[in-house]
């Protein structure tokens, strides 16, 4: 009997916990984002659409060495990689990826891709406007994830 009694009271304590955090969401401050008239506030750790980085010479860091597609959990990433030319280089290791893709429509964020590429390579970004009704278009090429290639400084006399 006396189990059953402790029971009893230790339930009524965890609900009255519950309602009381409960009441004080209620009667706290709401918090809103006036999204898209305000900017989006992201934490730090973030996962948005990936980018694809580039080092301070403007080459890709991807080396295409397929570590990232082995790691993702969804099999969202698909790559092609292609060797480096003395006349064409587009990273500064012997490959590089000639066709990396990312399908959004399979992609769950983990980071898996992240942790795994040795040269930093991909990072995720705070872009977070992906929706689409054509689940092709969710699908994004090299040319889409890359980042932008550095302006060079101007040279000073």
């Amino acid at each position: 009997m006396p189990n059953i009694v402790r029971e009893i009271a230790e339930s009524a304590v965890a609900l009255a916990k519950g309602f009381a955090t409960t009441f004080k969401m209620m009667v706290g401050p709401t918090v809103t984002e006036n999204y898209p008239a305000e900017p989006v506030h992201f934490e730090d750790r973030y996962r948005g659409v990936h980018i694809l980085r580039r080092d301070e010479n403007g080459l890709e860091k991807c080396v295409a060495c397929f570590l990232c597609a082995a790691a993702c959990p969804a099999n969202c990433i698909y790559i092609e990689a292609a060797e480096n030319t003395a006349e064409q280089r587009i990273s500064a290791a012997e490959r590089y990826a000639k066709v990396y893709n990312i399908d959004y429509s399979r992609c769950i964020f983990c980071g898996y891709c992240v942790e795994a590429c040795p040269c930093d390579a991909i990072t995720h970004g705070h872009d977070f406007e992906i929706a689409a009704y054509d689940t092709n278009t969710l699908v994004f090429r090299k040319e889409k994830l890359l980042e932008p290639i550095p302006a060079t400084p101007a040279l000073k006399k």
